[in-house]
């Protein structure tokens, strides 16, 4: 079987060769169905030991080679979701595996320290090199996480102890603080809350659920404190021609971002943190201009309250500048900004006054793991050396120029085409339509995302090239033609 479906591959593309691709393939490889015949039995096999209803097909990575994933049973497609946003530039990028086979980097790929107590001799220099040499402006303190949600929890308790701190005039706990925290009742465990957003998502852990609200199966069943939820705007497109009725739109939001804090004082609930992201990826693609985000940190900075910026989703260069909140020109740093995904290791960076005042509080076991830093070291040497940002800002002005075209020639399937860099989308008419293109599409070889209720996510990766996008375009075309 596997020799069939080597022949029947280089009959489709005689210049690639599946067994140790050493490039991408020029175009789409579909051989069987996806999920094909090995993806099946795997996921058969799988079910046997956890759910696996979310399993779409199982990947053979060895084989996968920058924007191209490749599946088991063959199939090459273009990879335009990488993983839910998470591959910064592209799969087996030979300066990673470099990276990786250095002997040099060995013991740090086979140990996994404590962090918080036994950090590595490297690590503060490994840090500067990599995440502080990214650091959104006017941040110089950083703390590395494993991942996008705990990310979020410790940003948030960071926001809460300084609240408390300021609340406390910078006295020490008293001993009935800290004797009532260890059984989850004040004054040791205040009243105290976060303002989020609907559509927003931050993560799927406890705390970071309290400020999720995309999905009910992220949030059925589960504990959820009394926190402030604002809403987002929701923009008209195109911008230019609802420039008054979007300022509007933004405006009341920020009124009722503003009535909420009160409500939330009287009620003896007060905010600590405002939290957002500065694109609602999960959600929904939604965006909202500069102002906006202005505005919000103008309503923190009155209240005295902390600015949480949430780039898990969107740092890492994704949008031509390294962090979408730099576009928005703010007067001051946000007061924390969580990272994840393309930038390998999960953590957030923060201003002075958030820095713990003692030790074990912002913590966990690992900290994060100093292997990927040492990966996103030469990830960013990648990012500069091959200036994938200005590449990202043109390849995805093209992406997004090719969309809206698409759109104008079908209006009744097309809406509210957006983007920003390598974050793009379009909204379909209902989910069912946008799934059924999704599908289509990965017929034709194209690994597409859905967010929002009806929205279709394209996630590139940084070294993504406008040959890719004229193959996206070519068969998007073909799947519109049809439906």
């Amino acid at each position: 079987m596997r020799g069939k479906l080597t022949n029947r591959v280089i009959l489709c593309r005689a210049s690639y060769s599946v067994e140790a691709p050493r490039s991408e393939p020029p175009s789409p490889v579909v051989v069987t169905p996806i999920p094909g015949p090995k993806s099946q039995a795997l996921k058969q096999d799988l079910d046997q030991i956890q759910n696996t209803d979310a399993v779409q097909f199982f990947a053979d990575y060895e084989k996968s080679y920058g924007n191209y994933i490749c599946d088991v049973d063959g199939n090459f497609l273009l990879d335009l979701y990488t993983q839910i946003a998470s591959i910064p530039i592209g799969y087996n990028h030979p300066r990673i595996l470099k990276v990786l086979t250095n002997p040099a980097n060995l013991s740090t790929f086979a140990n996994r320290p404590a962090l918080g107590v036994f950090p590595p001799s490297a690590f503060a220099s490994d840090l500067k090199e990599s995440l502080l040499s990214v650091a959104p402006p006017g941040l110089k303190q950083v703390q590395t996480m494993g991942c996008g949600a705990c990310s979020i929890e410790h940003a948030l308790k960071a926001a809460f102890m300084a609240f408390r701190r300021k609340q406390r005039g910078g006295k020490a706990p008293s001993k009935e603080e800290l004797e009532s925290s260890l059984y989850n009742t004040p004054p040791g465990n205040p009243t105290i809350s976060a303002l989020s957003f609907r559509n927003a998502f931050h993560g799927r852990t406890m705390g970071a659920l309290a400020l999720t609200h995309t999905k009910w199966s992220h949030k059925l069943d589960f504990p959820s404190p009394d926190w402030p939820i604002a809403p987002f705007p929701h923009l008209k497109y195109p911008l230019e021609e609802f420039a008054q009725e979007n300022r509007r739109e933004e405006d009341r939001c920020l009124a009722q971002v503003e009535e909420l804090l009160s409500i939330y004082k009287k009620k003896g609930n007060p905010v600590a943190c405002i939290v957002i992201e500065p694109i609602q990826c999960e959600g929904g693609d939604n965006f909202a201009s500069p102002q906006f985000f202005q505005g919000l940190q103008d309503i923190s900075q009155k209240n005295e309250i902390s600015f949480l910026i949430d780039e898990v989703q969107t740092g890492a260069g994704t949008t031509g500048k390294f962090w979408v909140h730099e576009y928005f020109h703010l007067r001051d740093p946000p007061d924390l900004v969580t990272f994840a995904k393309k930038m390998l290791t999960g953590g957030f960076y923060y201003r002075d006054h958030l820095r713990p005042t003692e030790g074990y509080r912002i913590f966990n076991t690992w900290l994060g793991d100093p292997s990927k830093v040492v990966m996103l070291k030469e990830v960013l040497n990648v990012i500069r050396d091959e200036k994938l940002l200005d590449r990202t800002t043109e390849t995805g002005k093209y992406f997004v120029d090719n969309l809206m075209a698409a759109q104008t020639k079908y209006p009744k399937l097309l809406s509210r085409a957006r983007g920003l860099g390598a974050i793009a989308a379009v909204d379909l008419p209902d989910a069912v339509t946008r799934d059924k293109i999704i599908a289509k599409m990965r017929e034709l070889g194209v690994h597409l995302g859905s967010c929002g209720i009806s929205t279709l996510r394209i996630r590139p990766t940084l070294t993504l090239e406008k040959k890719h996008v004229d193959i996206f375009t070519e068969k998007f075309h073909k799947v519109l033609e049809q439906m």
